[in-house]
């Protein structure tokens, strides 16, 4: 790995990265399984949501309030219930209330004091607000998949997402905790990523499909990488 005074821009995953989304996620779906009588341990509702969630992002772009409503269709049909329209509207405006991680906001404030910091997100640009609101970050970019119509890991949506950043690949450094959302299609184009292991001493992917990458540099945590790049 090339020093990190070579980059310019730090591009950041949010959900999963930043904010604990399987947190997030199992607060707000746990009480739907549960009033439908369904039992379910967490592990196993976040393999079913990776599972779900990929599949609900196929094929013709659709907002991603859309694909969390199909996942709670899937989990019905799953375990044997109907969600009524206002868990749908529950689960997938949920979003920009799920937390950040307790590392999150110190280390990118320190981060913002050395590089130029953006968000590619699989996520609509309301809810991508209200999770801003709660970090009280100024990113430099932030480009969604509603913006870019496409999600990752196609790679459409990081190709469109790096031009419209408009720095050249290699002084962009890609930060994730997913293998397969993002560390494995940014560095298929050439850009340098860090795998953000949260899930460090967990067994499993939790709510990310499991994959093979091999990124540039691992870290548990967001503080970790700040430490590293002299920032904290």
């Amino acid at each position: 790995m090339r020093s990190m005074d070579t980059f310019e821009i730090l591009t950041f995953d949010c959900y999963g990265t930043i904010v604990d989304w399987e947190t997030g996620l199992w607060d707000t779906l746990r009480p739907i399984l549960a009033a439908h009588g369904v039992e379910m341990d967490v592990e196993e509702a976040l393999s079913h949501y990776g599972g779900f969630e990929s599949e609900a992002e196929k094929g013709t772009y659709r907002s991603y309030r859309t694909v969390l409503a199909d996942v709670l269709d899937r989990f019905g049909v799953t375990c044997g219930f109907t969600p009524s329209d206002e868990e749908r509207a529950r689960f997938a405006g949920s979003v920009g209330r799920w937390p950040p991680f307790p590392d999150s906001t110190e280390a990118l404030m320190a981060l913002k004091k050395k590089f130029k910091l953006a968000i590619v997100s699989n996520v609509d640009d309301d809810l991508f607000a209200g999770t801003a609101k709660q970090l009280g970050i100024v990113f430099d970019r932030v480009v969604t998949a509603q913006q870019i119509r496409a999600y990752k890991p196609s790679p459409v949506m990081f190709a469109k997402a790096f031009e419209a950043i408009g720095t050249p690949r290699d002084r962009i450094l890609h930060v994730a905790q997913s293998l397969y959302h993002d560390v494995g299609p940014a560095s298929a184009l050439g850009v340098s990523t860090v795998w953000i292991d949260r899930r460090q001493g967990r067994g499993g992917t939790g709510a990310t499909p499991p994959a093979e990458a091999k990124p540039d540099l691992t870290f548990p945590d967001l503080r970790s990488l700040a430490l590293y790049a002299g920032v904290l």
